[in-house]
């Protein structure tokens, strides 16, 4: 906001300074035309006959500004130089307006330096005076009209010559000043509107980052700011603790129902002893437990949006060789590549049973799986790789949402009710990082398996 009004202010300024500067140049012009005009028309000798005559200086003095008559044979402009159209246009109606012989006219722009006539009486001037070397200076750089004037029916040049009465951007530094001042009120004072405005919405951007990570409804804001923020704060609050009520409820449904159905699940698992056939006491343990896993997962998943455990600090590689570890000493092929040691603030319960859910998830599809450690800026990436089909690229999003399988089928393969990598991203955005999948391809452009990145911020 603040930039789109120092913008619009901007090119309005700039306008109004234009315009300012180009009225003060008519005027700056037309005075000089003026001036130089009433010399020539005041000329003792009249219009109509120009002779050479000495000049006299009026009251016995040399005049600062003016610079003696002159009366030529040639034009004042030299070869080359460029003239001043608009200035002849406006003298010559001077001129026609009192009564002055229909003449020839040229007007041009030097400085006092660059003229011979002006330079000469300026160096007496200096001389006279008694003139410092930078009032010299700017006397001889000073701007210079030089205007000449031919009857159609003579053959001499009646020469004027007029120094600037003031500096033609004197205007300039004022018009700057006042543009700095209107800069510093205006923008001063959107600046406290703003920021009265803005203060209690970063807070309660700052309270609903809180809000998203821990699900904590305590530490409330206090309504402050214009009415509507305020309004705002107190709809944001009663929502607040709606949602953490519901998740409240939720929870204890959860653990409520997790009891309620682990109790007749352990009585059930005690019964199956009874049964005399083997293979049909081993189908039904194993249906058993990939209940209670389901129900465990199932769980974990509802908690994972509000750990109860805080973040320790953690020595990453170690964990992810530990896990390894787990899985080479059941004789599983997974092996653990190239790792850097990095410690950071994490969850190493949940952390672990992520990494459990990838790597499985791998044996599974992927009969291997590759695990390892690197970091990238702030945030440390676990890749598990594996040497599996992969996954259609339309259906990756989809395999990361709960009960959502790559095989249909619920062997004792590939059993599962398609929750380990929902877990896993849902660890992983606990911890403020991301999970994303993505196939392997080769030179050729064939899938040779599939790649999960676990990302944590450090």
């Amino acid at each position: 906001m603040l930039l789109a009004m120092a913008a619009a202010l901007l090119l309005v300024q700039g306008l109004g300074s234009y315009l300012v500067y180009r009225a003060q140049r008519e005027a700056f012009e037309t005075g000089m035309v003026n001036i130089a005009a009433f010399r020539l028309i005041a000329d003792p000798r009249g219009p109509g006959t120009f002779a050479p005559r000495p000049f006299r200086r009026p009251f016995g003095g040399t005049p600062l500004r003016a610079f003696p008559l002159e009366f030529g044979t040639r034009s004042p402009a030299f070869s080359g130089e460029p003239r001043d159209s608009r200035a002849e246009v406006r003298l010559r109606n001077i001129l026609a307006e009192q009564n002055f012989p229909q003449s020839e006219i040229v007007i041009v722009h030097r400085s006092v330096g660059s003229d011979p006539i002006a330079r000469k009486s300026a160096a007496q001037k200096v001389a006279m005076l008694h003139m410092n070397a930078y009032e010299a200076d700017d006397l001889m750089s000073s701007h210079l009209l030089v205007v000449g004037v031919r009857p159609v029916n003579q053959a001499g040049w009646l020469i004027a010559r007029v120094r600037s009465p003031r500096t033609l951007n004197m205007l300039l530094l004022p018009l700057v000043l006042q543009t700095l001042l209107i800069y510093i009120v205006l923008v001063g004072a959107v600046g406290l509107i703003l920021r009265r405005i803005t203060r209690p919405l970063a807070a309660l951007t700052r309270r609903l980052e809180h809000f998203a990570k821990t699900r904590d409804a305590e530490g409330q804001l206090a309504p402050s700011g214009p009415d509507d923020m305020r309004r705002l704060i107190v709809a944001h609050n009663a929502m607040e603790a709606r949602i953490a009520a519901m998740l409240d409820e939720k929870d204890v449904m959860l653990g409520a129902l997790g009891h309620d159905l682990k109790t007749p699940l352990a009585a059930l698992r005690m019964r199956i002893e009874s049964v005399q056939d083997e293979t049909e006491r081993a189908r039904m343990a194993g249906t058993i437990e990939d209940i209670v896993r389901t129900l465990d997962d199932i769980l974990s998943l509802a908690r994972v949006g509000r750990p109860s455990d805080p973040r320790e600090r953690t020595e990453l590689s170690a964990l992810v060789a530990s896990v390894v570890e787990e899985y080479e000493d059941m004789g599983e092929p997974v092996e653990l590549g190239d790792t850097m040691r990095i410690v950071l603030e994490a969850r190493s319960t949940w952390l672990r049973r992520a990494l459990r859910n990838l790597i499985g998830n791998a044996l599974r599809y992927g009969q291997n799986a590759r695990v390892s450690l690197m970091r990238e800026g702030r945030r440390a990436v676990v890749l598990i790789d594996d040497d599996g089909p992969g996954i259609p690229e339309h259906a990756i999003e989809d395999m990361m949402n709960p009960f959502t399988r790559g095989d249909p089928s619920r062997n004792s393969a590939t059993g599962g009710a398609g929750l380990g990598l929902a877990l896993a991203r849902a660890i992983a955005d606990q911890h403020g990082g991301a999970l994303r999948l993505t196939n392997r391809l080769s030179a050729t452009g064939e899938v040779t398996g599939l790649r999960a990145r676990l990302e944590i911020p450090i």
